[in-house]
This record gives structure tokens, sequence and C-alpha cells, in this order.
């Protein structure tokens, strides 16, 4: 092959959320206040569950898992994007950039699975409630958490794998604020059709199982809701799911604004808008959906308050 139209790429610069110097240093100060948020509200949520024992059950175990997923991947993408907003210029590795896509793309999957096994737990409540304790188990669960990182961890690895044998053109400034799968495909001076590949399989594994688990799930919860002749059980029911479905909603269709439109310039720049609620804002967000209707947690919350005060 020859190599005359092919440069070595060492490093890439990432454009970024914005080009405008006066807009850096306000993104600067929010997307910190955001991360700052993010990192206490989602080690307060792991903490809370390990140190309340009444919190010790499938949901919260499975809450708590996805309290640190949400944790490393923000951590993942936001210290680099803050850096950049202080920065001349947002230059990044070759070898950090690949290695920033495949740890997001690993606790990208992961949440994407860990959301589906959330509904599944929740059908089995509701639905299936003698059989809860048989059907949720504490092997099954460690089962179901080992499920969601091998996924992702296998989905990761399979397109890390297609990108290291992509060839770079001397263009090599990204559109935008972190190293992902879309942007860096467009610089390719190579054939993509084995990414292209591979994010079929693999995106349709990773997006369309879990949203088939979650919509069947759900349709079985709202079918079986919709049957209580409590007014205050089927409350109690409507609460325990609406949080999950707020979290569902937000994240994968930030998630599908991104992925599944046509591809151009444009639609990249509304893209990097869109990537923001699930890489930053939706990570926030969750402690803060879970903790504020959520009951069991608002009382463990105070108990642990109230036994360090007094």
């Amino acid at each position: 092959m020859a190599t005359g139209n092919y440069s070595l790429v060492t490093e890439f610069i990432l454009i970024g959320l914005t080009d405008q110097p006066e807009l850096q240093l306000p993104l600067f100060l929010l997307f910190l206040g955001i991360y700052v948020v993010t990192v206490l509200g989602n080690l307060g949520m792991i903490i809370l569950i390990k140190l309340s024992s009444h919190l010790h059950t499938p949901m919260y175990h499975f809450l708590s898992c996805l309290s640190f997923i949400d944790l490393c991947e923000s951590t993942i993408i936001t210290p680099k994007m803050l850096v950049n907003f202080v920065s001349e210029k947002n230059i990044i590795s070759y070898s950090e950039c690949m290695t920033q896509f495949y740890f997001f793309a690993i606790f990208g999957i992961s949440e994407c699975h860990m959301l589906a096994v959330m509904a599944y737990d929740r059908y089995v409540a509701i639905c299936h409630p003698l059989l809860y304790s048989l059907m949720m188990s504490r092997q099954v669960c460690s089962w179901l958490v080992s499920g969601v990182y091998t996924f992702g961890l296998v989905g990761a690895t399979g397109h890390i794998v297609s990108l290291l044998r992509v060839l770079f053109c001397k263009e090599y400034a990204i559109n935008h604020y972190f190293c992902d799968l879309l942007p860096l495909l467009k610089l390719s001076c190579s054939s993509t059709y084995v990414n292209e590949v591979v994010i079929l399989a693999f995106g349709t594994f990773a997006i369309f199982f879990p949203t088939l688990i979650i919509i069947c799930s759900y349709a079985f919860i709202i079918a079986s809701i919709l049957q209580i002749h409590c007014t205050e059980g089927r409350s109690k029911a409507f609460s325990t799911c609406s949080s999950h479905m707020v979290a569902v909603g937000v994240f994968f269709g930030s998630s599908a604004f991104m992925y599944l439109q046509p591809s151009s310039s444009n639609s990249m720049d509304q893209g990097k808008v869109s990537s923001v609620f699930y890489t930053t804002i939706v990570p926030m967000l969750n402690p803060l959906i879970y903790s504020l209707r959520n009951k069991d947690v608002k009382i463990a919350l105070n108990k642990m308050i109230e036994r360090k005060i007094f």
C-alpha cells in the first residue's frame, strides 16, 4: 500500500465545544461545578448504599453500580475537557485519545445494559413480587452485574481493535470535545467499512436489545400497575419506576440524537451538544433523580445525618 497520502498521526487537536474565547472561562466554571456535583452525588450514593443496611437490596445494589459507572464515565471525559478550556491548544496524543475512547466505550455500553438490568429488576419486583427473592438472589445479581461489565468490555474491545487499524490523514482536528468514535472516523483516509460493520453489530446489541428489554419490562409493569385497585399501592409503584424512566429517557434520547441522525458537519456540531447530556449531565442527574424521588434513600440519608450529628 502506498504511504504517500498518509501521515503517521501522533496527536490530535480537540476543537472542543466552542472556539469563542469569551466563552471558555464561563464554560470552565460551569462544567467544573457539574463535575464536582457529579463526583459528590455518585460517591455519596455509593457510600450511602454501602452503609445503610436497609438499602442492601438488588435494586440499590444496581443503583450503586450505576453510580460507579456514571462516576467513571464523567471522570474519563470532564477533567480533560476542563483542561482544554484553559489551554491555548487542545492537544491530545494518539495513545491518550485511543485510551480515552476505549474506557468511555466500556462504561457507555455498560450503562446501556445496567439500565436494562434495572428495568428487569423493577419488572420482577412489581409483576412477580412473591418470586422476587428467588429470581433476584445474590448470585443472580452477581451474574447480571458481571454480564453488564463483560458486555461493556467486549463491545469496547471490538470498537478499539477496528479503530486501531484505521489510517488518519494530515487532517487531525477532531470536531468534538473528546475522542468519540464518529468524529474520529471522519478523519480516516482508509476504508471504514469494518468499523461500520462493528458499529452496526455491537450497536444493535448495546442499544437495541437493552431498549427492547426496557420497553417490554415497562409495558408489563404499567399493565400490572393499572390492575392495582389500591390508590396508595398504585402511586407507590409508579413513584418507584418513574425515577428510572426519567434516567432512561434522558440517556437514550441524547445518545440516539448523537448516533442515529444523518452525518453532516452541522449534525456533528449539534451532536456535540447532545453528547454533553450523556457524558456530563446524566451522570450528575442520576443520583439527584434517584434520591429526590425515593423515600428509602431520603430516610437512609436522614438517619446517617442524625447519626453523624448525635
